[in-house]
């Protein structure tokens, strides 16, 4: 029983929601394009409604959006070059086994060097040889039909359905991160933790085919580091750390009543909420500098409080010049989360909003850098039998 039980794989936990919207898609999909094949049975010249292999095609599309061996070129070209591929190995090689093996083997071998690899597609260019008189005698004609119309059917179903059910498909391949400074440094977040070029350096060494594209598992590893810190750290939330007495401004403030504020309070940014004190957006000096008849002649030569003065137009409103919508986050999430937007999206401060989106608090860059480092000194301190932290771990 052991044996058997460790036979079994451990898939990844998937909710109930997930898997009925699997085979949701799954049955849309296979039921569309059957409706298809019965609709042009006369273009079919006896070909079958549906290939068979087509159906393990919806499983990746619809279970896997995201797997590399999901996407668009993936389907579309592997299962087009694998059943070509097997109708010229059935013209050409007599045999019928050894016509079968090559067009198995050199479709593979193919989809490798196409970087196309798709595993139903090994099984049309097993068809193609195997299928039948009908099959035969359709030649190429059957790369086009049911092959590429088929597979260029589901791939229309499954983009339409993966994107109405939240799923994000095709799945494009995230941009490298730009140093917002444009300096040759590495972004914040490169610079501690996995980095990039770790993952690249594993994936060399691991040699296998992975069901899962490189930036979904640097996202996971992303996401494993931010639980390793919440579980060490405690789970600080936003709301332990907020300022929670926010000085704010709607869209019809005047910039010169917000100016007032920002000198004031001595603050850089001001949230703007609506009549409910919804948050709907931010202002910040730079907003204002930005929206400024700057005068590069003589802007050197003022500060910032005469540059207000002198060149913005201070009786325009907040809500011509203010950044919406803007990025929240809900009291209730772990500080790690604003990790990323800070150190990398260039984020001063976030609003922070209840389950209503209702303006309860902001965070700025010293609030996130002081609760870092109370997370750190607890876990120094329990680590030590006197519970002290010596002077040179807070230096």
């Amino acid at each position: 029983m052991s044996l058997f039980k460790r036979l079994i794989p451990d898939l990844t936990p998937v909710s109930r929601i997930e898997q009925l919207r699997v085979c949701a898609g799954v049955l849309i999909g296979i039921l569309l394009l059957g409706l298809i094949g019965t609709r042009s049975r006369d273009l079919m010249e006896g070909l079958p409604l549906l290939s068979a292999p087509l159906g393990a095609s919806a499983i990746l599309l619809f279970a896997l959006p995201g797997s590399p061996l999901a996407q668009p070129w993936s389907i579309l070209g592997g299962n087009m070059i694998s059943a070509a591929i097997g109708v010229a190995c059935a013209r050409w090689i007599p045999e019928e086994l050894i016509a079968a093996s090559m067009a198995g083997t050199l479709s593979v071998a193919m989809m490798f060097v196409l970087r196309c690899l798709h595993p139903p597609s090994g099984a049309l260019a097993l068809m193609a040889v195997l299928g039948g008189p009908t099959i035969k005698a359709a030649g190429f004609g059957f790369v086009v039909w049911p092959v590429g119309a088929g597979s260029l059917a589901m791939l229309v179903v499954a983009l339409i359905f993966n994107n109405l059910t939240g799923k994000r498909y095709p799945h494009l391949s995230k941009s490298a991160p730009v140093n917002r400074h444009k300096t040759s440094d590495p972004t914040p977040m490169e610079r501690v933790g996995v980095k990039a070029t770790d993952l690249d350096i594993v994936l060399n060494q691991y040699d296998q085919v992975i069901d899962m594209d490189r930036d979904s598992l640097e996202d996971l590893f992303r996401r494993l580091e931010m639980q390793a810190y919440n579980r060490r750290f405690g789970g600080m939330t936003c709301a332990e750390i907020m300022s929670r007495d926010v000085a704010t401004v709607t869209p019809e403030t005047s910039l010169r009543d917000a100016w007032k504020l920002f000198r004031q309070h001595h603050i850089k940014a001001l949230p703007v909420v609506s009549g409910d004190h919804r948050a709907i957006g931010i202002i910040t000096q730079t907003d204002l500098i930005k929206h400024s008849d700057w005068d590069l002649r003589t802007g050197f030569q003022m500060s910032v409080p005469q540059i207000a003065r002198r060149v913005i137009r201070l009786d325009r409103k907040v809500g011509e010049i203010m950044t919406s919508p803007v990025q929240t986050a809900r009291q209730d999430a772990v500080v790690a989360e604003l990790v990323p937007r800070m150190a990398d999206a260039g984020l001063h401060q976030v609003p922070i909003v209840d389950r209503d989106s209702l303006l309860v608090g902001i965070v700025t860059q010293s609030d996130l850098v002081a609760a870092l480092f109370r997370g750190r000194g607890m876990i120094q301190a329990e680590s030590r039998p006197n519970g002290r932290i010596p002077l040179s771990a807070v230096r």
